[in-house]
């Protein structure tokens, strides 16, 4: 007789914790249908509520902003019509740390729900086992993620259809987000399986936030360092060509990506997920991460630093130029878009100078600062060839009436040089040539001055330095600025040569150009201050 042994339509199998494990399908399942009820919660969780509502508004807000025009209200320096991608890519980054502080804290409490409510022993008598719970508490922030990419997509693609934007995005900047938001889940599932208790998470962040401080101190900033920081911004100079900007974004989201399984992994295994598979994760997840932090900690290469002091040096030798008129414009290869913008303003200038000035030739040449890295604060010196005149790689807002200030002391006084010297009565001649053919040019003088006022001394920029304006010059500038526009400037080419000389005071300009009040008392000409 034979005697076969019949075996179960699903085998039963030793669980990583030594319990019975049953068929995969099934147990995949319930994990998903947990992990989609644990999103819920956390979906109507205030906290979670209003850190998202915030990110959201405010993302919406900054869009909104760009296509209006209300610029100076976001922070966005009336920019925002002229992105250069290279910078808005990581401009993205920091809501993402806003949504990972609130799902870092609110993940876990949601593991510690139990806890909290006296309900763990029940757990002992369910078929799902704790590191599957856990698994379901990590999957239940990919959501928020997801959400969070859909953000920085919605706010980089408004960027990107500017019809003034510049330079390319890196699809390894717009990651960071995304998985900012997804490192603060996982790190809350672990903290909670680490350290059972609802006051551990507030307790950690303001010891992180601490410990970042004083690692800042005691490292000084050094490279390395910043970039463990889950996001580094890297703001403040004027936008470099993209193959300039140089920052270690695919090493750094591969630290990330490595860093949010190598913490999912350690909070499996702590919750008792101890199978090969797991193992084998984890350790991949380390060495990834690892591999990151080594790839991200180099500094810039000295190829890097070799470009970068030759586009700031000699930006000549890799620019190109196109002629509009008396005008050569010379940009660097992603902003030649952007001449017909320049010239719009050039013209304005240009038409309402007197003698030759309007046809003189001039060149317009693009200048960027880049051997200071991407937080330098950049200053360019004054020219000294004739004609030349400096636009930088920003344009819009303030940039558009300091560039047409900056013409027009070229204009008048011949180069960069010598217009920003200018202290006698040609600096009212130059502020009207500047601002007279503005549509606004009240607002125009006020956003030019560094004190944003209309009255009284003060300092007026351009872009390679400024030019100091006293109370009367100030005054007569206004009044000229308040008059219509056809009557100064016939007056002003009539007197052009008198009013361009060198020496011609504030008050003989007054007279030249008929402002009453203006005499050679204290405070008429810079020069006398």
């Amino acid at each position: 007789m034979t005697t076969t042994t019949a075996r179960p339509a699903h085998p039963a199998a030793t669980a990583a914790d030594g319990g019975p494990r049953g068929p995969r399908g099934p147990r995949a399942r319930a994990v998903l249908a947990l992990a989609r009820a644990e999103t819920r919660e956390l979906a109507r969780h205030p906290v979670v509520l209003v850190f998202f509502a915030v990110y959201v508004a405010a993302t919406a807000w900054q869009i909104y902003s760009g296509h209006t025009g209300w610029h100076e209200l976001t922070g966005r320096e009336g920019m925002a019509d002229h992105p250069a991608l290279q910078d808005a890519d990581r401009a993205t980054q920091s809501g993402g740390l806003l949504l990972g502080l609130a799902l870092f804290v609110c993940a876990d409490r949601a593991v510690l729900r139990s806890l909290r409510r006296g309900t763990d022993e029940q757990f002992g008598v369910l078929v799902m086992e704790p590191w599957r719970r856990t698994l379901a508490h990590a999957l239940s922030v990919v959501p928020f993620a997801l959400l969070t990419a859909l953000v920085v997509a919605a706010r980089f693609t408004s960027d990107a259809l500017e019809p003034g934007a510049v330079g390319h995005g890196s699809l390894a900047e717009l990651s960071v987000a995304p998985l900012v938001t997804l490192l603060g889940g996982v790190a809350g599932v672990l903290l909670a399986r680490l350290v059972p208790s609802v006051h551990a998470a507030p307790l950690v962040v303001v010891g992180v936030l601490l410990a970042g401080l004083f690692l800042t101190t005691a490292t000084g900033g050094a490279h390395w360092k910043r970039w463990l920081s889950p996001v580094v911004t890297e703001s403040g100079a004027d936008p470099f060509p993209s193959d300039l900007v140089g920052r270690p974004a695919a090493w750094h989201a591969l630290y990330l990506a490595g860093l949010v399984v190598l913490l999912l992994g350690a909070a499996l295994l702590r919750s008792g997920g101890r199978s090969t598979g797991v193992a084998a994760l984890t350790a991949l997840a380390l060495a990834a991460t690892a591999t990151g932090i080594a790839g991200q900690s180099q500094g810039p290469s000295a190829a890097l630093l070799a470009a970068r002091a030759q586009v700031s040096a000699h930006p000549e030798a890799v620019e190109r130029c196109t002629a509009h008129g008396a005008t050569t414009y010379c940009a660097l290869p992603e902003w030649t878009g952007r001449t017909g913008a320049w010239a719009k303003t050039t013209d304005r200038v240009r038409a309402l100078a007197g003698g030759t000035a309007a046809t003189r030739p001039l060149t317009v040449r693009q200048r960027v600062e880049a051997r200071y890295g991407l937080d330098n604060d950049p200053s360019y010196d004054p020219s000294t060839v004739p004609g030349t005149v400096t636009v930088g790689t920003r344009w819009g807002g303030n940039r558009v009436p300091e560039y047409a200030v900056g013409l027009a002391s070229v204009l008048v006084a011949g180069d960069e040089h010598a217009g920003s010297e200018l202290c006698d009565g040609r600096v009212v001649t130059v502020l009207w040539l500047a601002l007279g053919g503005d549509a606004d040019p009240l607002a125009s003088l006020r956003d030019v001055r560094i004190d944003d006022s209309v009255e009284g001394g003060a300092v007026a920029l351009t872009p390679t330095g400024n030019l100091l304006m006293s109370a009367g010059q100030t005054d007569v500038v206004r009044t000229l600025l308040g008059r219509p526009h056809a009557e100064v400037a016939s007056a002003v080419r009539g007197h052009w040569k008198e009013l361009t000389a060198p020496g011609t005071s504030t008050a003989r300009v007054a007279e030249l150009l008929h402002v009453p009040g203006i005499g050679h008392g204290k405070d008429t000409d810079s020069c006398e201050r």
